[in-house]
């Protein structure tokens, strides 16, 4: 009877964090670039009260055991790094990746930070920055008399310059994506901003549509791959899977009130 009301305490406590993870999803669901998450459960140990296969006689075995489990655990959160839908903007400077890769940006302790969000911004200086000010890497920086800023497909950034009365196309710079063998292993640090870690493995950086790097759009940004009708729908089921778990606990402590009138 006890058993029952601590197995379904763990049950409640992993549904919560379940909705937790959904309302994080459904708060994030216009934040550009970002990866929805999903729960994985795994149950706890078992009291192995009769172990299955032993021996009943000199001629028979117990076909099956008597486990009585102690209930659930929530044991990871999983990041689902499928390509969101791609919308068309009207910032020259706002960029989009068509298949896999993160863009690069240099954190302020000097580590290399990655993001799928390329909503880019130019700072006091001219450097091409994130929207906390991260800047891309290979430190991209805009001429002051640059007219026009074009990020080609394959990570080209030219500006147009005023030399001498003419306008010139000048390269000032690349954009180069990273990938890993196993994104869902990042750390996510908030800010749009993943980190490497031994889970991830480490970097393989590339050229924009190269090596199975995904290629670059030009004033377009990835939105959200949250799907709010997916996620409505498990919100349902988890508070369902919540309401049996506190019903179970209601059913133990009525059974034992009975006892405790015996």
């Amino acid at each position: 009877m006890i058993n029952s009301l601590w197995i379904s305490k763990t049950g409640m406590e992993a549904q919560q964090m379940q909705l937790d993870t959904i309302s994080n999803n459904l708060a994030n669901v216009s934040t550009t670039g970002f990866k929805r998450s999903n729960v994985a459960f795994e149950d706890l140990m078992y009291q192995n009260l009769r172990q299955v296969g032993s021996a009943t006689s000199e001629q028979s075995q117990l076909p099956t055991g008597l486990q009585l489990g102690t209930g659930v655990r929530v044991v990871g959160t999983a990041r689902q790094f499928t390509q969101g839908n791609v919308q068309q903007s009207s910032n020259n400077l706002d960029v989009a990746i068509q298949g896999n890769g993160f863009f690069q940006v240099t954190m302020p302790d000097g580590t290399m930070g990655y993001t799928r969000d390329g909503s880019f911004k130019i700072n006091a200086q001219g450097q091409v920055v994130t929207n906390n000010g991260f800047a891309v890497a290979n430190g991209i920086t805009v001429p002051t008399n640059a007219e026009n800023l074009v990020i080609s497909a394959d990570g080209n950034v030219t500006a147009s310059i005023k030399e001498n009365g003419k306008m010139v196309d000048r390269q000032i710079g690349t954009i180069a994506l990273a990938s890993f063998i196993n994104p869902a292993g990042l750390e996510p640090r908030g800010q749009n901003i993943y980190i490497e870690t031994a889970a991830s493995g480490q970097p393989n950086t590339g050229t924009p549509g190269l090596n199975g790097m995904g290629s670059l759009m030009q004033g377009y940004l990835e939105t959200s791959n949250v799907n709010v009708v997916q996620e409505l729908v498990t919100m349902i089921q988890t508070q369902r899977a919540y309401e049996m778990n506190s019903k179970a606990i209601q059913t133990s402590d009525q059974m034992l009130q009975k006892l405790g009138q015996l």
